[in-house]
C-alpha cells in the first residue's frame, strides 16, 4: 500500500472513529476494507481512496470509517467480570433504584457476544436479589453491519465455539440448516442493539448503572479516548460504575472518574469511591 493511500485512510479512521492506526499495521487497513472494495468493485485500495476523494459521500466515509475498527470479540471473554455484574453490581445499584429498573450498557459491543453473554447469564444464573427487577441491556458499535449482526444474533461454528460451553450453546442456541447457531429468542428480548459513534454525545440512549467498555479505547488516539470515555461518563446514574477491559485505564485522560474499590477495572464519579466504602 502506498504511503498516500495509507495516511488518507489512517486520517479517515482517526477522524470517523478515533482509530490510531500504525503504519506497520497497514495490512489490517486492507484486511478490514476487503468486504466494502469487494463490494463496490474497488480492484485496489487505491481505487477506494480515490472514489473516497473524487465523490464526497458523508454516509460512505463513515461506513468505510467504521470498517475500520477492530471487531475483535467473543462470548463470555473475561468472565469473572460478567459474574461479578450479576452477582455483585446489580443487586447492589437495585438497592440503590426506585424504580426497580437496571440499566447496562455495552459500549463498543461489537457483534453483540459480550451483550448476550450477559444475558445467558441474567437466564442461568439470576441472584434472588434480582429476582422482579427490570433489566434492561442495550449494546451499541460504530459499525451498522456489526450491529445488525448482532440484532439477527447468528454466529459461525468457530464463533460460538469461542466462550461458549457446549451445554450453553445446546440450551440458547439453535443450529440452523446454514450450519450457523442463532441466538434464542428469549435471549433476544434481553438485548437491544443500536449503532452508535462513542465519539459523539450519547444523552439519547439515557443514563445506565453498569457501562462496560472493553478492549475498546486501547487503539483510540488519546484525545479520542479522553472525549469517548467523557461521553460515557456523562451517561452514569449517581452510583453508577464503567467497567474498562484489562489493562486498560483512564490515569492522566479525565479527572471526571476514579477507580471503584475492590474492583479492579471499574471506575466511577470522581469523589465517589472512597465515600461508598465508607458508607458500606
Amino acid at each position: 500500500m502506498q504511503d498516500a493511500v495509507f495516511n488518507e485512510l489512517a486520517d479517515l479512521a482517526l477522524k470517523g472513529s478515533g482509530q490510531a492506526i500504525p503504519k506497520s499495521k497497514a495490512y489490517l487497513i486492507e484486511a478490514r476494507l476487503a468486504a466494502i472494495a469487494r463490494r463496490e468493485g474497488f480492484g485496489s485500495m487505491d481505487d477506494l481512496v480515490h472514489c473516497l476523494k473524487s465523490r464526497a459521500n458523508p454516509v460512505f466515509a463513515a461506513e468505510v470509517a467504521a470498517a475500520l475498527v477492530s471487531k475483535d470479540t467473543s462470548f463470555f471473554r473475561e468472565r469473572d467480570t460478567l459474574k461479578r455484574i450479576v452477582e455483585d453490581v446489580l443487586p447492589q445499584r437495585l438497592k440503590a433504584s426506585n424504580t426497580g429498573r437496571l440499566k447496562i450498557w455495552f459500549a463498543g459491543g461489537s457483534t453483540g457476544q459480550e451483550a448476550y453473554s450477559l444475558a445467558i447469564e441474567l437466564e442461568d444464573e439470576l441472584p434472588a436479589a434480582l429476582r422482579g427487577a427490570k433489566i434492561e441491556v442495550l449494546s451499541t458499535d460504530i459499525c451498522k453491519v456489526s450491529s445488525e449482526r448482532a440484532r439477527i444474533g447468528c454466529y459461525g461454528h468457530y464463533e460460538v465455539q469461542k466462550g461458549l460451553s457446549i451445554h450453553r450453546l445446546t440450551k440458547h442456541f439453535t443450529r440452523l440448516e446454514t450450519g450457523q447457531w442463532e441466538v434464542s429468542e428469549a435471549l433476544k428480548a434481553r438485548v437491544s442493539f443500536r449503532q452508535h459513534n462513542l465519539l459523539e454525545s450519547a444523552a439519547g440512549l439515557g443514563k445506565f448503572d453498569v457501562i462496560v467498555c472493553r478492549n475498546v479505547l486501547s487503539g483510540m488516539a488519546r484525545p479520542a479516548k479522553t472525549r469517548v470515555i467523557e461521553n460515557l461518563a456523562a451517561q452514569l446514574v449517581p452510583g453508577g460504575m464503567i467497567l474498562l477491559g484489562q489493562g486498560e485505564g483512564l490515569i492522566g485522560l479525565t479527572d471526571k472518574l476514579e477507580p471503584a474499590r475492590d474492583f479492579r477495572g471499574a471506575w466511577v464519579a470522581a469523589g465517589t469511591a472512597n465515600a461508598a466504602a465508607s458508607a458500606a
